[in-house]
């Protein structure tokens, strides 16, 4: 069982929380220091909190990526402290690339991805999970806020092959009876057709 990086601060007040409102979590920790995790369904600003809460709770050390305006005066301190590494989107820099050398240059390193995008409905999944675990040669590590149970769970990690769809398949299964809080805004589990 591996964890990545330095337990973070406030696991036990993290855990207390989240059972408090009533979670319960179910981790199968991948076996090892460095991969790319998933979270799905983003339908609700409710993922977020609850997701840093799990993510303390079960002591991982994970990097997450944000708008860089997220990380302006006054809260950018506070979005850094929790993991988050701001990007701009509207550049053309190849952020596969970078993470990609991110994790060559990390003995641990966990990056936390939300494929959706939005918490609005769309007819696909953004795929560059895929393509930055390809490209880092690291496993693929799924969670979900199941708001219906709710139940954050972690698992079903495995290493993607040559064939996106078959990486859809496995994340489709993984996810068919998790539900997030807004479950007419959870998007299809697809890659976008070109």
């Amino acid at each position: 069982m591996t964890r990545a990086n330095r337990p973070p601060r406030f696991s036990w007040l993290s855990g207390r929380i989240l059972k408090l409102l009533g979670w319960t979590l179910i981790a199968d920790f991948p076996d090892t220091d460095k991969y790319v995790l998933i979270a799905a369904p983003h339908t609700s600003n409710w993922d977020f909190p609850l997701g840093i809460l799990a993510a303390r709770a079960l002591k991982l050390d994970v990097r997450w990526l944000g708008k860089h305006t997220l990380f302006r005066r006054p809260f950018g301190w506070f979005f850094r402290a929790l993991g988050g590494v701001p990007v701009q989107r509207d550049q053309a820099l190849n952020l596969i690339e970078q993470i990609s050398a991110l994790f060559a240059r990390s003995d641990r390193l966990i990056v936390a991805l939300a494929p959706e995008g939005t918490r609005s409905k769309t007819d696909h999944w953004k795929s560059g999970f895929y393509h930055v675990a390809r490209a880092a040669g690291v496993p693929i590590a799924m969670a979900c806020l199941d708001h219906g149970q709710k139940q954050i769970v972690l698992g079903g990690t495995f290493y993607p092959g040559d064939d996106i769809e078959g990486t859809f398949d496995i994340v489709r299964e993984f996810y068919k009876d998790h539900r997030g809080k807004r479950p007419e805004n959870e998007s299809e589990i697809r890659a976008r057709t070109r």
